[in-house]
């Protein structure tokens, strides 16, 4: 644990002394609540540590472990099913997920695009969330299948792009922004841990696979998938 804090703290840092400089030295304003701040800080280095060690002790293990007894089971369906409710299950949960969603929808709301209700927000909100994570599900059977079959990754990724950069040609102005921040948001905490491990578990399992060629690029994928998801949302909403 000493060993994590001190990981953390050395993580942190570099945004520590860029904050502290700026506020100082460039705008030469004293923090407002020097006591909340350092308190705060103090718990982002402690929870950021416990973050870590909660991943390396049983995130990425039960992933990878999961992931290589459906493998070695045989089964392709359980093992695409498996695939596809990890996704949907992690993105459901995101919090970033869950703060863009409501921000969309609040702002929707205040441009007068959508009824200004908490049940016009909420369902919204919802929508998109379920969009997206329905999304990063397909996202991982797709890339499970690259995985058992050998596809190169990069034509997959160029293709995908090809198809979102020609749906943002129809697409309203209002949901491109959203949609491509919805990509990025799908990779945070909860999401990137356990993709990973199935990536790694499932390729190193499988004869004929590396895990440094073929266990990455799950990841790209929840990040490409939801962007032409939430265009075809936003033009269909």
């Amino acid at each position: 644990m000493r060993r994590a804090l001190t990981d953390s703290l050395r993580d942190l840092l570099p945004i520590i002394l860029v904050i502290g400089f700026f506020q100082t030295v460039v705008l030469r304003q004293p923090f407002l609540h020097p006591g909340q701040v350092f308190t705060g800080l103090i718990a982002v280095v402690f929870g950021l540590a416990l973050f870590v060690q909660g991943l390396n002790l049983s995130l990425f293990p039960i992933g990878e472990g999961m992931a290589e007894a459906f493998a070695k089971r045989g089964s392709l369906f359980w093992l695409m099913m498996f695939a596809f409710s990890l996704g949907f299950g992690t993105t459901i949960a995101e919090p970033a997920l869950i703060a863009v969603a409501g921000k969309a929808a609040e702002v929707k709301a205040l441009s007068g695009l959508l009824d200004n209700t908490d049940q016009a927000r909420d369902a919204y909100a919802t929508g998109l969330r379920y969009t997206v994570a329905l999304s990063v599900g397909l996202s991982l059977v797709v890339g499970v299948l690259r995985i058992i079959k050998g596809w190169p990754l990069h034509w997959i990724i160029i293709a995908g792009y090809v198809v979102i950069v020609a749906l943002t040609e129809f697409a309203p102005q209002e949901i491109i922004g959203v949609a491509y921040d919805s990509g990025g948001v799908t990779t945070s905490t909860i999401t990137v841990p356990l993709v990973t491990a199935l990536g790694i578990g499932l390729s190193t399992v499988i004869k004929g696979r590396s895990p440094m060629i073929d266990g990455f690029g799950l990841i790209a994928f929840a990040s490409l998938f939801p962007i032409a998801f939430v265009i075809i949302y936003g033009m269909v909403v």
